[in-house]
C-alpha cells in the first residue's frame, strides 16, 4: 500500500495551469503571472472550482487587454510620476515594508502565513478628491494611477517580497485608518471606493492577506451598510475592526520598527530628496521591491534601461487607451458579481484593543487556509 498522500489542490492547479495553457489562455511572460502563487490565487478566489477559475482568469486577461494595462504601466512608474505627491496627499494608498516579526495567531501555528507580507497603508480621512481636481489632475488620471497601483502589487511588491524572503507571499495586510473620515468624506469617494473593490476582488483576487480598520467612526455602521453589497464573502472574513485604542493589537501584527509613526510605529522614512526632517513614510515607498530596481518615471537619473519620458511622451501615449479607461470606470457599476452579497454579517466596531475582533467572520465557515490567505 502506497504511503503516497493526494494532493487534491495540487492536481487541479496542474490541470489548471495546463489548460490555461493549452487553450491559449496564459502565455510565459504574460504580466499577469504564470507562477504557482499566481494562479493559487485565482483557484483560491474560485474555491478551487476549475471552471469557474478558468473563466475568472479569462475575464481577467480581457480586462488587461482592454484597458491596455501593460502600456499602462510603461506610461506610469508607479513610484515616480509627475502627480504622484498630489495623489498621495489627496488620497495617501502606500506600500510600506514587509512583516518581519509576528505575535498574532502564533499559538495555532498561523504566523508563517504573515511574515513577510508587504504592508499597504491607506489614510482616508485626509481624503480630498476636490482638491486633487484643482490640482490638475482629471478623475481619468487619478483612476489610471489606482490601476497602476494595484498592478504594481502583483507585478513587483509580491514578487519582491518573495524573493527576500524566500517563500510564495501572495498577498499584503492592508491597514486602513479612518481618523477623520465621516460620512461626508465616504460619499465623496463612494462610487471611486465601489469600482476599486470590484477591480481588486474580479482581476487580482486573493491579494488581500488580512484587512485591519483603525479609528472606526461611530458612524461606520451606516458606511459598512453601504459598502458590504461590493464585498465578496471570503473578502469580508478578513476584516478586522479596531476602534481608537488600536495600538497595543495593531503591534502584535507588525514590528513597531517597521510601523509607520503615524499609526503608533516608530519608522519614520525620509525621501533622498526631501529637505524637511519630517516623515515621509508614505512617499519613501520602503521595502525590496526598491533593491535594484530601475525606474522609469521623470525622475529617473540618465541612463537608465528604461529613461524617463516626457509629459508630452506620456500624455501621447495615455491618450490611445482613455477611452478603454472611461469604459472600464463606466461598466463596473453595471457589473454585478453574485459572490458579492451572499452572506455577509453586520459588523461592530469596537474601540476597545483587548482583543482584534474579525467582526465579520461566520465562525463555521472559515478554514485556516482560507482566513490567513
Amino acid at each position: 500500500m502506497s504511503n503516497v498522500q493526494s494532493d487534491p489542490k495540487g492536481e487541479v492547479l496542474v490541470q489548471f495551469r495546463k489548460e490555461l495553457f493549452s487553450e491559449g489562455i496564459l502565455h510565459e511572460g504574460d504580466t499577469i503571472g504564470s507562477d504557482d502563487g499566481t494562479l493559487k490565487r485565482f483557484l483560491r478566489a474560485r474555491k478551487y472550482n476549475l471552471k469557474d477559475a478558468k473563466k475568472m482568469f479569462i475575464d481577467a486577461q480581457n480586462w488587461r487587454k482592454n484597458v491596455k494595462l501593460d502600456e499602462l504601466y510603461e506610461s506610469i512608474d508607479p513610484f515616480d510620476y509627475p502627480e504622484r505627491e498630489a495623489v498621495f496627499d489627496c488620497w495617501p494608498m502606500w506600500f510600506h515594508k514587509v512583516i518581519v516579526q509576528c505575535l498574532y495567531f502564533i499559538a495555532d501555528r498561523r504566523a508563517a502565513h504573515t511574515l513577510g507580507r508587504p504592508l499597504n497603508l491607506q489614510f482616508l480621512g485626509g481624503l480630498d478628491l476636490e482638491r486633487l481636481s484643482k490640482e490638475g489632475v482629471t478623475p481619468e488620471r487619478h483612476w489610471e494611477t489606482i490601476l497602476v497601483n494595484a498592478e504594481c502589487l502583483t507585478r513587483e511588491i509580491l514578487p519582491a517580497a518573495a524573493r527576500k524572503h524566500g517563500k510564495e507571499i501572495d498577498s499584503v495586510l492592508v491597514i486602513i485608518d479612518l481618523k477623520g473620515f465621516g460620512l461626508s468624506k465616504f460619499w465623496q469617494m463612494k462610487h471611486l471606493a465601489q469600482k476599486s473593490f470590484q477591480i481588486s476582488q474580479d482581476y487580482y483576487p486573493e491579494t488581500m492577506g488580512r484587512l485591519v480598520i483603525l479609528n472606526a467612526p461611530s458612524t461606520f455602521t451606516i458606511i459598512w451598510n453601504a459598502i458590504r453589497p461590493w464585498i465578496a464573502k471570503e473578502t469580508a472574513n478578513k476584516i478586522d475592526i479596531l476602534g481608537a485604542d488600536y495600538r497595543e493589537k495593531l503591534l502584535e501584527l507588525v514590528d513597531e520598527e517597521d510601523l509607520p509613526w503615524v499609526v503608533g510605529g516608530k519608522c519614520h522614512c525620509r525621501s533622498e530628496d526631501d529637505q524637511s526632517q519630517g516623515p515621509r513614510c508614505h512617499f519613501s515607498a520602503t521595502g525590496p521591491w526598491l533593491e535594484g530596481r530601475v525606474g522609469w518615471g521623470p525622475n529617473a537619473k540618465k541612463g537608465d534601461s528604461k529613461p524617463a519620458k516626457n509629459d508630452s511622451e506620456a500624455t501621447g501615449s495615455l491618450s490611445n487607451h482613455n477611452k478603454a479607461i472611461e469604459r472600464d470606470i463606466n461598466s463596473i457599476s453595471a457589473h454585478s458579481d453574485s459572490n458579492l452579497t451572499n452572506g455577509l454579517l453586520t459588523p461592530t466596531t469596537s474601540s476597545n484593543s483587548n482583543s482584534i475582533k474579525n467582526t465579520s467572520v461566520d465562525p463555521g465557515t472559515s478554514g485556516t487556509e482560507d482566513l490567513e490567505r
